[in-house]
């Protein structure tokens, strides 16, 4: 029975907000009847090539290196299973069950448009284990993102055929085939290039951007937030964010930037206090002043790499693929290097986001610089050190972002005998990229607790309506400045409201946001 809110997994492409459901939020699938009708067809020209005497890679051959060698007929369907144990080769920490289901979709979306040739009952099975909340463990290291993400789909696809281990609804970890029995399922008997077709994909890669993407569009916007909230600590100006300045340099995420910038200051008693003739300041640091400019240039690299993603959701990636018109043809789709390359591009974009964030907290925390601001934030500055060694955590946050912003996808390690002589390692890319959003998470929410004290210390003089709600929201968490109290969970706990969506939906509760 299939409700409203499955997600029909059909020849049509995915949404983002469609992978996101499956993965983050568990929602179900559902193959369509136009996907059965499009993998009956494959199929039946898979069988037709493996009846026939023509050589054919995958399924009457070996694989890579190994394609010259010809498979005896009754030697195929072990051909298929050897493939899935001998690639289940993943070593290292167990990847995150979000990225599992994400790439698991992929897949199940790639072999629904009936490119691959493989058996509707495989890609029925695929869909079970994804509504049951199977999911197999898959290992951090494996890809080398071309031919695939060979290591990590092999270790779904050995899951599928009730081997190897998996964890349950309940996050129980336990032998796949126990697991698979106890949700009603079948292990898969895979037949003619159906190992090959499970695991040669970029869906693991793909599905990491795509996370990252939603996860970024949320960080951008609160980056406008805390950068507001500094200015307004700093005694900064909102004059340099007026909208005929900005068009000067017409770049679209600048414009949203700007505007988000503009809106959060609005109505601020603080901004208003220093608006006069009597301020003798000329302008603000670039941290402040140049907000737009860098956040704006990473909405714009988000956006590129969300066109990217769009394209790579809108691919049938298999070798050989079996094309509209019956021919089964070899290809170098699987190659990673499109993904691979936004992948790096958004961690060098992460890792400037965070840097400006710092330098705006550092800007806070330094008497000579804060505008009146007591040393640290501290409430007896020498007795207490306020906030000092929060920045040295953002500070230590922001080398390791500068490092991990080098570049996966320059570098290519050839393998399989040098048939496979050029990769994208796209899914390391992709894997850095991850703990770089984690680390922007975190330098931001120490911008805002910090942003949220030094607001609480300009009393008598008030935030704004929206970053006051903010501050509020930052309060039913942290408590407001005094001595020196354990500083660790007050960061975590705002790093979980930026990540919730509480820090966005309190700005949004006073003013609208680009």
């Amino acid at each position: 029975m299939t409700t409203s809110s499955d997600i029909r997994i059909g020849r049509e492409p995915l949404t983002p907000a469609d992978v996101v459901a499956v993965a983050r939020g568990d929602a179900r699938v559902h193959i369509t009847e136009d996907a059965r009708t499009a993998l009956d067809k494959g199929r039946q020209r898979v069988r037709a090539l493996a009846a026939g005497e023509l050589p054919a890679y995958g399924i009457s051959t070996g694989f890579g290196a190994l394609a010259t060698r010809h498979i005896a007929p009754e030697l195929r369907a072990r051909l298929q299973r050897s493939l899935i144990r001998s690639h289940a080769a993943g070593a290292g920490a167990e990847v995150e069950r979000e990225v599992v289901r994400a790439l698991m979709l992929l897949r199940l979306r790639t072999l629904a448009s009936g490119g691959t040739g493989v058996q509707a009952v495989t890609a029925e099975a695929l869909a079970g284990m994804l509504n049951a909340g199977i999911t197999p463990v898959v290992h951090e290291y494996g890809s080398l993102g071309c031919s695939g993400d060979l290591a990590p789909l092999a270790h779904v696809a050995l899951a599928l055929m009730g081997e190897g281990d998996v964890r349950d609804a309940d996050g129980a970890l336990g032998p796949a085939a126990t697991a698979l029995h106890s949700a009603g399922l079948e292990p898969v008997e895979l037949s003619a290039k159906e190992g090959l077709a499970l695991i040669n994909g970029t869906d693991g890669m793909l599905g990491m951007l795509l996370l990252a993407c939603d996860d970024l569009n949320r960080l951008v916007r609160v980056a406008d937030i805390t950068a507001a909230m500094s200015v307004e600590a700093l005694l900064g100006t909102d004059r340099v964010f007026a909208a005929d300045l900005q068009a000067l340099r017409p770049h679209p995420g600048q414009a949203a930037a700007a505007a988000n910038m503009r809106a959060l200051l609005a109505g601020s008693p603080i901004v208003a206090s220093h608006r006069g003739p009597e301020c003798s300041r000329v302008q603000d640091a670039y941290s402040l002043r140049c907000a737009p400019q860098v956040a704006g240039a990473v909405r714009d690299t988000l956006a590129h790499a969300e066109t990217v993603a769009g394209r790579e959701l809108a691919a049938v990636i298999d070798n050989p693929v079996v094309t509209d018109d019956g021919r089964v043809e070899s290809n170098g789709n699987f190659h990673g290097a499109p993904v691979a390359y936004v992948l790096d591009f958004l961690a060098v974009a992460v890792a400037d986001l965070a840097s400006i964030a710092e330098r705006r907290t550092d800007r806070m925390l330094d008497v000579a610089r804060s505008q009146g601001l007591p040393a640290f934030l501290a409430d007896d500055p020498g007795v207490d050190s306020g906030h000092m060694i929060a920045q040295y955590t953002q500070a230590a946050i922001v080398s390791e972002l500068k490092r991990l912003a080098v570049p996966a996808s320059v570098d290519s390690i050839p393998s399989s005998a040098m048939q496979e002589d050029h990769v994208s390692m796209g899914w390391a890319a992709a894997r850095k990229l991850r703990r770089a959003v984690d680390g922007l998470t975190d330098v931001l929410a120490v911008e805002l607790i910090t942003a949220a004290r030094a607001l609480d210390l300009r009393s008598p003089l008030d935030p704004g309506p929206a970053t006051a709600a903010v501050r509020a929201t930052v309060r039913t968490q942290v408590p407001g400045p005094g001595p020196d109290r354990h500083l660790a969970p007050e960061i975590a706990a705002a790093a979980t409201l930026i990540r919730d969506g509480s820090v966005l939906a309190a700005a949004r509760s006073a003013t609208a946001l680009a």
